[in-house]
């Protein structure tokens, strides 16, 4: 396995559960990734939520895919820091993507929608065959 089959599973299975950490509480989400390719993984908030205060406090983070089927399903697990992407281009592309958000009032000008990618860290995959097994690592980003 390498980051292009995490990227394609991530794209396939886009609903992830993000992990992070509230002074010494962890807190855990399940969120709908924006998309997945080489230069890392996507996701978009607001700035009403607690994430986004949770990530900038510590943008150290972990997220899990979860892919079911007959036996206990496929996991992908990813851990990296939190890079905030303040442009309002990109922001233009999330909400032509996800008019939906607009409907909670945001804009790609206005500083309330707050998306952020993960470009470094290690991943790993979980099935019931490596379920004892020691961990591939698969590294990514610089």
């Amino acid at each position: 396995m390498d980051f292009v089959d995490c990227i394609e599973f991530a794209n396939e299975n886009p609903v992830a559960w993000l992990a992070t950490a509230d002074g010494k509480q962890p807190r855990v989400r399940g969120m709908g990734m924006w998309y997945a390719d080489e230069t890392g993984f996507y996701f978009q908030t607001a700035t009403m939520k607690d994430l986004v205060r949770q990530i900038t406090d510590n943008g150290k983070v972990e997220f899990a895919f979860y892919r079911p089927d007959d036996a206990v399903g496929t996991m992908l697990r990813v851990t990296g820091e939190v890079e905030f992407l303040d442009d309002v281009e990109v922001k233009k592309r999330v909400l032509a993507d996800r008019p939906f958000l607009a409907e909670f009032g945001l804009t790609a000008e206005g500083p309330e929608l707050v998306v952020f990618r993960i470009t470094n860290g290690e991943a790993h995959f979980w099935d019931w065959e490596s379920n004892l097994k020691p961990k591939e690592i698969i590294e990514f980003g610089d």
